[in-house]
């Protein structure tokens, strides 16, 4: 090593042998760091005091990168510390290199958290009529770099999508048969019926069901889970649901019940959504099974992509969902 002096009386250490070639498993990446904390605090002690090293310890980090480079990468002078052009140039390619390890870090941690990739989910109507939309907005935000594709599918489109396995997840009714998947319960509700405002059976707290089954209804398709309920409480009291409409979607039997074509059964939250927009009244039921429960229904738990597990994992802890329960051969 030689030393040259500078114009303004400090000095330049320069090594005369350096060496012909850099070894990169020698490469410290602390070092590294510690350097650029250095330049950009303007003094060893800034740089060591950003860092959280001492200053002896800085000091010798600086002068063994100097050695591996072969080259001086600081002036030092009164005032501090500036890097020389050569530092320049070490200094502009570190912080390259340190944002690249950073980001690759952050690739490492989205993947253990399940923060990257694509969450393919099917959901029912009641779904999004309901707790899906809160829920979906807390996943998120909880992993922002997750595209979420979505599909408003039917109970039976949702299991038929998991088991040919363009879709990891589906969200369906419990009266559904869904032989060969796994299931966790993931919303209850109770079911109302929804009557515009003038009806006869809006001033009433409460409706039977058999008052209900002489009016016309608004449903989903006959294959769909709330429609298969409704069918069931009309067996059960050998009446023949009067079906007016059937329609893939709670938006659109709300505003059917708006212009009068029929009355609807829905799950409460959805109800809820519609009512007040649309003028329209909930009205309590009696002689019908008033619970709703959806299944949030898998293939296999173990085979389920991050993506879709970290979904898993956040309704079984949420307090939302505090009844789940885990079924691994569910009946049909």
């Amino acid at each position: 090593m030689v030393c040259v002096a500078s114009f303004n009386g400090s000095y330049r250490r320069r090594w005369s042998n350096p060496p012909a070639m850099i070894n990169l498993n020698r490469f410290d990446l602390i070092s590294l760091r510690l350097f650029v904390a250095v330049v950009d605090g303007g003094s060893l002690t800034a740089g060591a005091d950003r860092f959280g090293v001492s200053l002896p310890a800085a000091s010798k980090r600086i002068t063994e990168l100097e050695q591996h480079c072969g080259m001086a990468l600081l002036q030092r002078g009164q005032r501090g510390v500036t890097a020389t052009p050569e530092g320049q140039t070490l200094h502009r390619h570190a912080i390259e290199v340190i944002a690249r390890l950073e980001q690759l870090v952050q690739a490492v941690d989205d993947l253990q958290s399940g923060a990257t990739g694509h969450l393919r989910l099917c959901a029912n109507p009641s779904a999004f009529g309901g707790f899906l939309p809160s829920v979906l907005a807390e996943y998120a935000r909880r992993y922002p770099h997750v595209v979420i594709d979505m599909e408003d599918a039917l109970s039976e489109d949702g299991i038929r999508a998991v088991l040919k396995g363009t879709a990891e997840l589906a969200v369906i009714g419990d009266n559904v048969p869904h032989e060969g998947l796994e299931t966790i319960v993931c919303n209850v509700d109770q079911l109302v019926l929804l009557v515009p405002a003038g009806h006869a059976l809006a001033g009433q707290q409460n409706a039977s069901i058999v008052n209900v089954l002489d009016h016309d209804l608004v449903t989903l398709a006959r294959s769909a889970s709330l429609t298969r309920k409704v069918m069931a409480a009309a067996d059960a009291v050998k009446r023949t649901p009067r079906i007016r409409v059937q329609v893939r979607s709670f938006d659109s039997m709300c505003r059917m019940v708006s212009f009068g074509l029929g009355l609807a059964i829905l799950p409460r939250a959805a109800a809820a959504l519609y009512a007040q927009a649309l003028g329209l009244v909930q009205v309590g039921l009696e002689g019908i099974e008033m619970e709703r429960v959806l299944l949030l229904a898998m293939r296999s738990r173990v085979e389920l992509s991050v993506p879709a597990a970290a979904l898993v994992e956040m309704i079984e802890s949420t307090a939302a969902f505090s009844g789940a329960r885990h079924s691994p051969k569910p009946a049909g």
